[in-house]
Formats: structure tokens, C-alpha cells, sequence
């Protein structure tokens, strides 16, 4: 497949570039990350944070949160509004039910990203009754593959058993998601028909950029003949239509755009999606490093910031340089995921880049 996008991908691109502009105008906050801890149980190597059992950033208490919920609710539509605790690892925290059913309460639909090690029945059962909407599990593979990733020789059955729970709630949104790596990229097909066994319906994949412990994790990064077959196995998958497949919002693809996720690719950090992280810094996504920052809950008044700021996010002209100078797919990619830019604000991964014309 020529990753050079074909005639009738280039008018859908181009259609597309109008969305995108307008959805930068209007900025319509949809997703709202918090970092509620930057603890963590396991000690994963390709953890962009660095997260460790204990941190040097403590947790923001649940009331300085919810202050940031309360100031925004005259300004959205909160049934629209999904909030998603993130980490470090969020079920180390003990109060997350006690924030959930706040947010319940004011009509915010809320959501976890969990490592699955802290899922019991109990625990679970605790979630679901504070209003838990949304959930994601990690499942990196098969159980060395898993294990080796997480550091822990106990996760695998920890994220099974998390999945295994998941999989009789019939109320609740919830998918896994695989990191694709060195240790686990030639086991994918089996590993496909397995979570299909175990009653998976969604699964999100993602690729690993350098940065945090995996920046000197060689075994993490795919060549770029395994990222193309990656993409061609998903295409493969959801054309199949036996799980529904995607990968990550990590970049521009191409010629992939539109088969290998839901729809066209656009980072929506500072457009439809802000963080809060765990010190209070105000952000597009928590991935994100610190140079794009727009804030802090602290000092700056969340919905100002978010209306404001964020140029940078919302103009991605600046990034029109290095690599990106001269290359045709800029018009549409707009210099992939803010992510993926160093503290110098230099463009660590292309994935249009990795693509390998077959």
C-alpha cells in the first residue's frame, strides 16, 4: 500500500482541514484528564512519567479538583464533558469513588485508565456505585511479554482478572489497550482471537515514543517495516469486524487515515481536550511536557486559561520547521501529536515518516 494518500483520501483530507480549524475555534472541552497521582504500584518501562510507589509531587486533594469542576460547570454542558482520573496508577488512591460520585452528582460522566493490579470485586462494585462510566485496562501481550513490560511478574493476572470483571458489567463503556513492542508484536494475531475469547469488544493500540523511562528502552520501538504491518493488521482487524480495533490518536498516517482509527487524525490537546495534572499545571494531555503548559489551578483560573491560551495548540503554524518544513502532508497532519515535541520543541517521532510504501 502507498502511504501517499490516493485521490479520494486527499478530498476527504482536505474536507477534514475545515473541521479542524473549526473545531479549534470553538474549542468545545469534551475530555477532561486529571493526574490525580503520580503513584504508582508498578514500575513499567516504557512509563513516560517515571512513576514510582511513592512521589515527589503529592496527590492533589479531591476538593482542589472538584473547585476546578465547580468553575467550569456555567461553561459546558457537563453530560458532555467526560473526566478521566489517570496517573501514576489512580486506584492507589483510596478516594477516587468519593470524586466520582461528586462528579455523578453534578452530571459529569467520569472514567479510569487503570493498570487493572488494584481490581477486586470490592473495589469494583465501590467504582460502579459512585457512577463509573469508563474504563481502560492495560493487557500488553501475553503473560511474558506482559509481565516483562510491567516489571511485575504478578500483573498479567491482575489485568485478567480487572477484564474478566469488565466483562459481565454491561452498564459501563470500556476497552483494553496494548502497548506493541519487541517482546509482544509477534504474538498480536493470537493475542487478537484471545482478548476475543475473553469477551473484549474494543481495543485500542498504541506505539511507544521516546520518552521517560522508554527513552532508552530500545526493545520498546517497532522498525519501520513492523509499524507498517502494524497498520496493515489493523485495517486486516477491523475489516474483519470481530473486535473493534484502533489505534492510538499518536499521529498522521497517510494513506491509513480513516482505516486504522475512527476518524481522521487531528490532536485534540488544547481542542477539545485538557489536563489537570498532578501539581496543577494546566495542559492539553498529560503526556504532554511541561514547556506547553498554559497554567496552574493555583494561580489561574481554569476556564480563562482554557478560552485564552492554548495558541499554540490551537496554531500550529510555529511547528512548520526541521523536518515539517517542506514536507506536502503538512496541511493535514499540522506536525502530529503535541506529544511527540521535546522541551527544545522539536519533533521527536513522524509516524508518517515510518510508513513503508509496499
Amino acid at each position: 500500500m502507498d502511504k501517499r494518500p490516493n485521490i479520494k483520501k486527499r478530498i476527504a483530507l482536505e474536507l477534514f482541514r475545515s473541521i479542524k480549524k473549526n473545531r479549534a475555534k470553538l474549542h468545545e472541552l469534551r475530555t477532561l484528564f486529571w493526574e490525580c497521582t503520580l503513584r504508582c504500584n508498578v514500575s513499567c518501562r516504557h512509563c513516560g512519567s517515571d512513576c514510582h510507589v511513592s512521589a515527589s509531587v503529592p496527590d492533589m486533594p479531591v476538593e482542589d479538583f472538584l473547585k476546578v469542576i465547580d468553575d467550569i460547570t456555567p461553561y459546558v454542558e457537563p453530560n458532555k464533558v467526560l473526566v478521566i482520573f489517570t496517573g501514576g496508577e489512580a486506584l492507589v488512591r483510596k478516594d477516587i469513588e468519593k470524586c466520582g460520585l461528586e462528579l455523578y452528582r453534578r452530571g459529569y460522566p467520569w472514567g479510569i485508565v487503570s493498570n487493572g493490579y488494584l481490581m477486586t470485586r470490592e473495589r469494583l462494585d465501590s467504582l460502579l456505585a459512585s457512577g463509573l462510566h469508563s474504563a481502560t485496562i492495560s493487557l500488553d501481550g501475553f503473560e511474558e511479554a506482559h509481565n516483562w513490560l510491567r516489571r511485575n511478574p504478578k500483573s498479567f493476572e491482575k489485568a485478567l482478572n480487572a477484564i474478566c470483571m469488565l466483562a459481565e458489567e454491561k452498564e459501563i463503556i470500556w476497552d483494553v489497550v496494548t502497548c506493541v513492542n519487541q517482546h509482544n508484536f509477534k504474538d498480536l494475531m493470537l493475542f487478537k482471537d484471545f482478548l476475543i475469547e475473553m469477551g473484549v469488544k474494543r481495543w485500542r493500540i498504541f506505539t511507544i515514543f521516546p520518552v521517560g523511562r522508554a527513552a532508552t528502552e530500545t526493545d520498546l520501538q517497532l522498525t519501520n517495516e513492523q509499524f507498517t504491518w502494524l497498520m496493515n493488521f489493523i485495517r486486516f482487524c477491523r475489516k474483519e469486524g470481530k473486535i473493534h480495533v484502533s489505534y492510538g490518536c499518536e499521529g498522521f498516517l497517510g494513506n491509513y487515515e480513516a482505516e486504522v482509527r475512527d476518524s481522521i487524525f487531528q490532536c485534540n490537546a488544547g481542542i477539545n481536550t485538557a489536563s489537570v495534572l498532578a501539581d496543577g499545571a494546566i495542559s492539553g494531555c498529560p503526556s504532554i511536557r511541561a514547556n506547553f503548559h498554559q497554567g496552574n489551578i493555583y494561580k489561574d483560573d481554569f476556564i480563562d486559561i482554557w478560552n485564552n491560551e492554548f495558541k499554540p495548540y490551537r496554531n500550529r503554524q510555529w511547528a512548520k520547521k526541521g523536518e515539517c518544513a517542506d514536507c506536502k502532508m503538512f496541511r493535514y497532519c499540522e506536525g502530529n501529536g503535541m506529544h511527540l515535541y521535546d522541551d527544545e520543541g522539536n519533533l521527536l517521532v513522524c509516524h508518517y515518516k515510518r510508513l513503508v510504501d509496499s
